[in-house]
């Protein structure tokens, strides 16, 4: 796990509220501090869709941030800034299966419960916090240190300048 502080607050919160970086995330939940609290849980409601919805859609257990964003950033939207915001996103199964292939690492996706990027924006401050949750203890953690740097390498390749707290 390591802390990213985000350099470039508006080229972030760009790419987040309004490009497509975080597109192909799941959501699992977020929460924005405004002049209230509000909460956003990002697991989906299956009975909600047709069965035929769910297999052509690809609709996953959680929200994909594509589903949610604009939602989201009315929540923010206006002359002032939030408080607060923090949202876990997690990637996706079929994304969890590329990143162990690609990455030649020795587990299976079974394994892998989630590979989380938590971003939290307070007192001023954007930070990326990586995560990672297995189904089993572990005290190898090429899994973690591997997802640490990919977080980092996507923030280079987007060109989001970042910094390891």
């Amino acid at each position: 796990m390591i802390a990213l502080k985000i350099e470039d607050q508006k080229k972030f919160t760009s790419e987040l509220f309004i490009g497509g970086m975080f597109d192909r995330f799941l959501v699992r939940e977020a929460v924005f501090v405004t002049f209230s609290t509000f909460s956003v849980d990002g697991r989906t409601r299956q009975g909600y869709y047709t069965e035929q919805e769910l297999e052509t859609e690809q609709i996953e257990e959680y929200a994909a941030w594509s589903a949610l964003k604009s939602f989201c950033f009315s929540l923010i939207r206006g002359r002032k800034l939030p408080e607060s915001f923090h949202i876990v996103f997690q990637l996706p199964p079929a994304g969890v299966e590329r990143f162990l292939a690609d990455g030649g690492l020795p587990w299976k996706a079974e394994q892998v419960r989630g590979l989380y990027l938590n971003v939290r924006y307070e007192e001023g401050n954007l930070y990326c916090v990586t995560g990672t949750s297995v189904d089993f203890f572990t005290l190898d953690r090429s899994l973690e240190r591997a997802w640490d740097e990919a977080a980092e390498n996507f923030f280079r390749k987007k060109g989001i300048p970042c910094v390891k707290e």
